[in-house]
């Protein structure tokens, strides 16, 4: 089988394979971190570490450029945990297996971590080059990016000395972002009482599973199905009718992705197990006519399971499934301002049940903060309807559009002399970090650019091979062409 390393540009494809090599999921990217730093002092490069634990690399100018603007090459050093549940993998101790597939790179049964592991070689690839041309390097790598944005929250003013920074977390080439959406957790926490299972009961578990999942701010607007929303559904339709006591409800496994999977442990009378196969089967019908284009490995299933000692009391698993039902999630608006871009939209990401709660973990984005404010509000207002309590937190803000970017128009023009096309700018509704660097430094010049990643949070997740050949020329133009101070 073909390394990765011997694709093209060949620099930045070995790092890559390093970073796949060395486990960094959120959170526990500190040996990732660490393994970079003694790389760069080992070159006589300039390492810090901040107060919250972000790694910065400094590279003087090469000969001639010493008066340019100083770049600041940005990505976070962490990648998002998730696998198909047939995969045997431990993202805490093993590497990702990457490999080739045709025009792509993907990797066997996981994320593959491109994002951001593609900017993230990119900049480290800068500084391993003696042959490019480009004024002082800055290269900041921040920690637990997808988890919470706790390096960006904690950058303080004075680290950086750049003028221009250059995010490398966009996923689409011939795309140069200006903006993108801010966001906020939401957690719904519903108490719940149980009683004791009452007699004659079965047990059976329900799993929907397959689905494709991805990124709850890239692919929230391809209509992809949300297990959690779903099983919700078949709960307020049947759960009555059959006379359905839940035990447990789970799903999803992060805030900010699509949730591939969802779980439920029912009880029910024993004379109802057959219309409760036939209704599920009548359910797995209606979904694969209604997300056939998206959802083609869509699973639906039945299984017998441990009888539990007690059920949700009825009143608060009536309370508990119309609140899911109920709850607004996808796309909620679409932006004005810019066509084709959704402005706001909340990713019911996470379902988990305890003893005496349950909790409802969302994330809502949006380009505006009112759109975002509207949307906690309707959680509010739901909420207040079901005896729930909403807590919100981890808040940051979007990266407001600056038209007059000077970055951009040399991104843009660069663009243009390199390929003979003349890119889309765009504002994204992922959250990029872009918009708390505004916080301790309101006068950078920011712009951000990437190769084409599909799925990106999802088993699926693979990143175009040409695109990244591609993105490394553009921003390696770009460093050429940056203006003097």
């Amino acid at each position: 089988m073909q390394p990765i390393s011997s694709l093209s540009p060949q620099p930045l494809w070995r790092w890559f394979e390093t970073i796949c090599s060395i486990p960094h999921p959120s959170k526990q990217e500190i040996a990732l971190r660490d393994h970079i730093q003694a790389w760069a002092q080992s070159r006589d490069l300039e390492t810090q570490l901040d107060q919250v634990g972000n790694l910065i690399i400094r590279k003087p100018a090469t000969a001639g450029f010493e008066k340019r603007k100083g770049v600041i090459l940005q990505a976070h050093l962490d990648m998002v945990p998730q696998k198909n549940s047939d995969t045997d993998h431990d993202f805490g101790s093993d590497p990702i297996r990457a490999y080739i597939d045709g025009d792509w790179v993907t990797a066997e049964g996981t994320t593959l971590g491109a994002d951001n592991g593609i900017g993230m070689a990119s900049a480290l690839a800068v500084l391993e080059a003696d042959d490019l041309e480009h004024g002082p390097i800055e290269v900041l790598l921040t920690i637990d990016e997808e988890a919470g944005m706790t390096g960006a929250f904690g950058l303080e003013a004075g680290v950086l000395t750049g003028d221009i920074l250059i995010n490398t977390d966009s996923e689409e080439e011939g795309e140069v972002y200006m903006g993108c959406a801010g966001g906020v957790d939401a957690a719904l926490t519903l108490a719940v009482a149980r009683d004791a299972l009452p007699e004659g009961m079965a047990t059976v578990e329900i799993a929907l599973t397959g689905l494709k999942g991805g990124h709850s701010g890239c692919d929230i607007h391809l209509g992809r199905g949300n297990a959690n929303k779903l099983l919700a559904r078949f709960l307020f339709g049947h759960g009555e009718e059959l006379g359905l006591r839940l035990s447990e409800l789970r799903g999803g496994s992060l805030r900010n992705a699509i949730p591939r999977e969802a779980w439920m442990t029912v009880s029910l009378p024993q004379a109802n197990l057959a219309q409760l196969e036939q209704r599920i089967g009548d359910y797995r019908a209606i979904l694969e006519n209604e997300l056939a284009a998206v959802e083609p490995g869509l699973s639906l299933t039945m299984s017998s399971a441990q009888a539990p000692a007690q059920v949700f009391a009825a009143a608060d698993q009536q309370k508990l499934v119309a609140l899911m039902h109920s709850a607004p999630n996808g796309v909620i608006r679409m932006s004005d301002e810019f066509d084709g871009v959704v402005e706001t939209s909340l990713n019911m990401g996470v379902v988990t049940t305890e003893a005496d709660k349950v909790e409802v973990l969302c994330l809502i984005r949006s380009t505006i903060d009112s759109g975002r404010e509207m949307v906690e509000n309707m959680l509010s207002a739901l909420a207040q309807l079901s005896g729930a309590e909403l807590g919100l937190s981890g808040a940051y803000p979007g990266w407001k559009p600056d038209a007059a970017s000077p970055v951009m128009q040399v991104v843009r023009e660069t663009y243009q002399q390199k390929f003979g096309a003349l890119p889309n700018i765009m504002v994204i509704h992922a959250g990029l970090e872009c918009g708390l660097f505004k916080k301790p430094y309101p006068n950078l010049d920011m712009v951000s650019i990437g190769p084409t990643i599909r799925f990106p949070h999802s088993p699926d997740e693979k990143v175009e091979i040409a695109t990244v050949e591609k993105y490394w020329q553009l921003l390696t133009e770009v460093l050429k062409a940056v203006p003097n101070r």
